[in-house]
């Protein structure tokens, strides 16, 4: 399941005029990253909640992505442990992998299932994707996870459960076993009302340490940093039928497709969405469809 029934509000007002899932990242939408590296790891269907500007995941943006879609519209937003406790009828049983949908990380799917198999007979209700919160220190009390000596989660939103190790930050992306699952309230939070109060009567939840790292897009500059990012490894883009003015030079920016660019200058460190029209020179900008401009 991806979660993407969220507000965005840190966003706005990126998220005024897309949800967050769907802001563009590099070439393509974010919510195409994750299933890509969802796809990459043997997902092959995935469940979707929607609340915020859902008529925006319609069937061009489904149609596109690396696995089969659905949807369950949340007319009223019922968290996380909630969310996924809504959408029981279209997961059908066992565990289910969730992924929050303003969360890029490297994770390798087919790893951390396997992962979690073990965790799970081994008495885990849940498996959380973690990344070390320094590659070569245990930085012990740092982040916001605990981890024991056995790979258990031993500290979670400052309550301990156990002697830790390692300092980590839980990237967002976990697998809730069955036994979790069949505690989720209506309403309500996987960490707050699932995972913690289990913890306090002493059960177990497990971690996964992830390769790379992982990147939150709750901010206008943490989503321009995310596309430099993907500028730095892949080259700067530039979409279908877009029109850049010839005293315009173009430099590490993402343009999407029908971007208009007039004026004179540089173009610097820019995100345009598909559609946008803007005036060179610019830097350090998202520019959304609308052409509102957000300068970070």
């Amino acid at each position: 399941m991806i979660l993407c029934a969220g507000l965005g509000t840190r966003l706005r007002p990126i998220t005024d005029e897309l949800p967050k899932p769907l802001v563009w990242v590099g070439d393509r939408p974010l919510l195409a990253h994750i299933a890509e590296r969802l796809a990459r790891g043997g997902v092959r269907r995935a469940v979707l909640n929607t609340h915020h500007l859902a008529d925006r995941f319609d069937a061009r943006i489904l149609g596109a992505l690396p696995l089969d879609a659905g949807v369950v519209h949340e007319p009223k937003i019922l968290g996380t442990a909630g969310g996924v406790a809504g959408a029981a009828a279209a997961l059908g049983p066992g565990d289910v992998l969730v992924w929050n949908g303003d969360i890029l990380a490297e994770v390798d799917v087919a790893a951390l299932g396997a992962a979690h198999a073990k965790a799970v007979a081994a008495g885990a209700l849940a498996t959380l994707a973690v990344a070390w919160r320094h590659p070569t220190e245990a930085r012990i009390g740092e982040g916001t996870a605990g981890i024991g000596a056995d790979g258990s989660v031993v500290r979670l939103r400052g309550e301990r459960f156990g002697e830790e190790v390692r300092g980590a930050d839980f990237v967002g992306v976990q697998i809730v076993g069955e036994r979790a699952r069949a505690r989720l309230p209506a309403e309500g939070c996987l960490v707050g009302d699932v995972y913690l109060p289990a913890m306090r009567e002493g059960a177990r939840v497990a971690s996964f340490p992830i390769g790379g790292g992982f990147s939150d897009l709750g901010t206008a500059t943490t989503y321009l940093e995310e596309n430099l990012r993907w500028i730095a490894t892949h080259g700067s883009f530039v979409g279908r039928d877009v029109h850049v003015d010839p005293a315009v030079s173009v430099v590490t920016s993402v343009l999407g497709d029908g971007v208009t660019v007039r004026g004179q200058g540089e173009v610097r460190e820019v995100v345009a969405w598909p559609g946008a029209t803007f005036e060179a020179p610019l830097a350090r900008a998202i520019v959304l469809g609308s052409g509102t401009i957000v300068r970070v």
